[in-house]
C-alpha cells in the first residue's frame, strides 16, 4: 500500500499549528510550577512503600474499567459542575492523609473521564459511540500533566474500531500504568493530613483543566483527519509539536 505522505494543505497547517499552541499551553501555572519542583514528587513517590504503589496502579486500572461503564450514565453536572467536584474530592481525600487519597482515586478519574466525554460531545461526537469512547480513554495516555517532554498519543486518532470487552481491558491495561504514576505523585501530595486537603483540591483542579484541553485537541485531530487523513494529520502534528534540533558550529 502506498504510505507516501501528501504534502499539507496551508489550511492543515495552520489549524495544527494552533493546536499544538494549545497543547503546550495545557499546563496551567500550578502544573508549571509543579515541574519547576523537580523530582520533588517523583522522591515522595518513592518513598511511599511498595505496596502502596502497586495498590495505586491496581486501584487505577479498576477504576478505569468500572468509569469506562459509568460515565455514561453520569448527570451533566454544567460548565463549573466538574471543576468544583474534583476540588471538593480532591480536598476530602487528603484531608485523611494516604488512606484517604486512595479511597478517592475511583471518584477522581470517573470525573476526568466524565469531563472527558463532555468534550468529545462538544466536538460533534457521540461519546457512547465505542470508538469514541475509547478515544476517551486513551486521552490518558497523552502525556502526564508532570511531565513536559512527554507528547500527546496521536496514535489511532483514524480509527473507528468497536472494541471488544478484552480489547478495552488489554487497552486500559496499557494505559492504567501511565495514569498510575501521574496520580500517584498526586497522591504522595496528599500523604499529609490537612496540608493533603490543599494540595488534594489544588492538583485535581489542575489535572482536570490539563486533560480537558488535551482531550479538546485530541478531538480536533480526530475531526482533521476525517478530512485529511489520519498520516497527514499524525505527522503534521509532530512536525508542530516538535522542538527544533540546535545545530552547533
Amino acid at each position: 500500500m502506498d504510505r507516501t505522505l501528501v504534502a499539507p494543505t496551508p489550511d492543515l497547517a495552520a489549524e495544527v499549528a494552533e493546536l499544538a499552541r494549545r497543547y503546550k499551553r495545557a499546563n496551567g501555572p500550578v502544573m508549571r510550577l509543579v515541574n519547576r519542583l523537580g523530582g520533588a514528587f517523583e522522591a515522595q513517590l518513592a518513598a511511599l512503600p511498595e505496596p502502596v504503589r502497586d495498590q495505586i496502579e491496581r486501584v487505577t486500572a479498576q477504576a478505569l474499567e468500572a468509569s469506562y461503564g459509568l460515565a455514561a450514565r453520569a448527570p451533566d453536572l454544567g460548565p463549573r459542575g466538574p471543576m468544583a467536584a474534583v476540588i471538593a474530592t480532591g480536598a476530602a481525600g487528603g484531608a485523611g492523609g494516604l488512606p484517604t487519597a486512595v479511597a478517592e482515586l475511583p471518584v477522581t478519574v470517573t470525573l476526568f473521564l466524565n469531563a472527558i466525554r463532555v468534550e468529545a460531545r462538544a466536538a460533534g461526537l457521540d461519546p457512547d459511540e465505542p470508538w469514541v469512547r475509547a478515544e476517551c480513554l486513551r486521552v490518558f495516555s497523552a502525556g502526564s500533566p508532570l511531565k513536559e517532554d512527554d507528547g500527546i498519543n496521536t496514535s489511532f486518532i483514524g480509527s473507528r474500531l468497536a472494541l471488544t470487552g478484552s480489547a478495552v481491558r488489554n487497552l486500559i491495561a496499557t494505559i492504567a500504568p501511565r495514569l498510575a504514576a501521574a496520580l500517584g505523585q498526586k497522591l504522595a501530595a496528599q500523604a499529609i493530613p490537612v496540608i493533603g486537603a490543599v494540595a488534594g483540591a489544588t492538583l485535581n483542579a489542575a489535572y482536570l483543566g490539563y486533560y480537558r484541553e488535551v482531550a479538546r485537541v485530541r478531538f480536533a485531530l480526530v475531526r482533521l483527519a476525517e478530512v485529511h487523513g489520519t498520516e497527514a494529520v499524525e505527522a503534521e502534528f509532530r512536525l508542530a509539536t516538535t522542538p527544533p534540533k540546535v545545530i552547533r558550529a
